[in-house]
């Protein structure tokens, strides 16, 4: 059998060629006699710069950037030829953040700006921009903010990868979905929906652009409505991108089975997350999902997915399920797991 495994990062625990490289391992100990390749994805959060680098044949690139809190943080930007790929998770990503310091409204992605100038200076006229797993909420305003930022509407491609297609304000807006992950309550969720709305009418009266309502605009905190509207950005989705630039339909092209997972599957892995990318560009190879947490299950699998593996017991407390070494032990016993729902056991 060919099986491929094609897994997103499970946020806060492993990255995606990690969790690749496990399953992969575990699969081929236990069917040694199997063909079994590793693609580790990203639909433009955690591990985007580093999977779609390397797809271009470029190399990383180290920099230090203002992180989310205002400090100094180790980012990068990866270059291939005259593309720069950008991670605004390496610069204000919810993982340089401890959990008791999440805060929103204080949150700056200045140091995507910074990125963003770093990468053209450095000859780069094309850049790829993944928007997942930011810490912020600040509409962009932190990335405008760097001197010299706007010189490069007209200079340079600026093509935005998100994972969602939420809009820049309102119910499905980026603070009122989004800001609870990062640590807002009710009252700042409506502060920062005050701002947001303020933010887009600036940037209206600016350029002309409305990203309101614009879907997608919400992703990152606001950062890609502000990378559209300001630096003339296309927004696109992620996973396709990167789907293409990693030649996944020729290496899925007659496989029996691909595994793909997360760190927690909802009815949200629905709107352009990896998993569903995954099966969206199947063409018709049954998928399995091995996801830390899973919810929604009935909805999942109306999507189509032919299997579904939740990695993590109900039984373990999540900050013991985060610890790298746990994560390893249970997405190997899925595997197991899997191969036993599918009687293929023996």
């Amino acid at each position: 059998m060919k099986i491929i495994i094609a897994p997103d990062t499970f946020k806060e625990c492993l990255p995606a060629g990690r969790v690749a490289d496990i399953l992969a391992d575990e699969l081929s100990r236990l069917r040694p006699g199997w063909t079994v390749a590793a693609c580790p994805l990203s639909d433009g959060g955690e591990g985007f710069a580093g999977i779609l680098t390397v797809a271009l044949g470029g190399e990383l690139r180290p920099l230090r950037v203002t992180g989310p809190l205002g400090e100094p943080v180790g980012a990068y930007f990866g270059r291939a030829g005259e593309t720069g790929v950008i991670e605004v998770a390496s610069a204000c990503g919810l993982g340089l953040v401890p959990p008791g310091c999440r805060d929103p409204w204080a949150a700056t992605s200045r140091g995507v700006g910074e990125l963003l100038l770093a990468a053209a200076s450095q000859g780069c006229r094309e850049l790829l921009v993944g928007l997942g797993g930011s810490a912020t909420c600040d509409g962009g305003a932190g990335m405008l903010s760097v001197p010299g930022i706007r010189t490069l509407c007209g200079r340079v491609r600026i093509r935005a990868f998100c994972d969602v297609d939420n809009p820049f304000v309102g119910p499905e807006g980026a603070a009122r979905v989004f800001a609870p992950q990062k640590g807002a309550d009710a009252a700042m969720v409506e502060r920062l929906e005050v701002r947001m709305a303020a933010q887009a009418a600036a940037m209206l009266s600016e350029t002309g652009t409305d990203v309101s309502a614009l879907p997608g605009a919400g992703a990152a905190g606001g950062l890609a409505g502000a990378l559209h509207a300001c630096l003339g950005a296309e927004i696109v989705p992620g996973i396709d991108g990167l789907l293409d630039a990693v030649g996944f339909d020729r290496l899925a092209a007659g496989a029996d089975w691909i595994l793909t997972g997360e760190g927690r599957s909802d009815r949200q892995t629905l709107s352009g997350k990896v998993p569903f990318g995954v099966l969206r560009r199947a063409r018709g190879v049954p998928v399995a999902l091995l996801s830390g947490r899973l919810c929604d299950r009935e909805m999942l699998q109306a999507a189509g997915f032919a299997s579904l593996v939740e990695v993590t017991p109900p039984s373990a407390p999540l900050p013991d399920a985060l610890r790298p070494e746990a994560a390893e032990a249970n997405l190997r016993r899925a595997v197991a797991d899997w191969l036993y729902l599918q009687g293929l056991q023996g």
